[in-house]
């Protein structure tokens, strides 16, 4: 495995770019009308997918990086739904459209791998056990410490 010293190194991100490009090329032949609409809709979802990858590459911490992988990978499921949508409108043909599809596809395997080694690489989150630090005694039903002392 190479090193990842950019955002630029990952893989997911450049099948994203690739992801973007290709949906402004599909999207330059679309109705005029759509210009402000579907189109310049389905154009910033694409552009938000490896934009996020890249934001949260350059974060400070893990955590982060997984937060805008989450949100890469909603732009990316908003982009799906509008290409279908774009398919529904005969804006797409089938075959453009499945193949825009299957890219997407690629990209959301991508995400959800790198989160999951991300998730995996991440220290567990459990809470520490302070048991034994403290003076915890056991209660009775109604909330009094119970009596340690044994005495008659």
């Amino acid at each position: 495995m190479t090193e990842v010293r950019s955002y630029r190194d990952l893989v997911v991100w450049q099948r994203a770019m690739e992801l973007a490009q290709a949906v402004y090329e599909l999207t330059g032949t679309w109705p005029r009308e759509e210009i402000y609409g579907l189109t310049s809709q389905v154009r910033r979802a694409a552009v938000s997918v490896p934009s996020n990858i890249a934001e949260g590459q350059g974060r400070a911490s893990t955590k982060e990086f997984l937060n805008y992988l989450s949100i890469a990978y909603g732009s990316l499921m908003e982009c799906e739904t509008q290409a279908l949508l774009a398919e529904r409108l005969s804006y797409l043909s089938a075959p453009a459209a499945a193949a825009l599809l299957e890219r997407m596809a690629e990209v959301g395997r991508l995400l959800n791998g790198l989160v999951r080694a991300l998730e995996h690489r991440q220290p567990s989150r459990r809470a520490p056990d302070r048991s034994l630090t403290t003076d915890h005694r056991p209660l009775t039903t109604d909330h009094r410490p119970l009596a340690t002392d044994h005495s008659p």
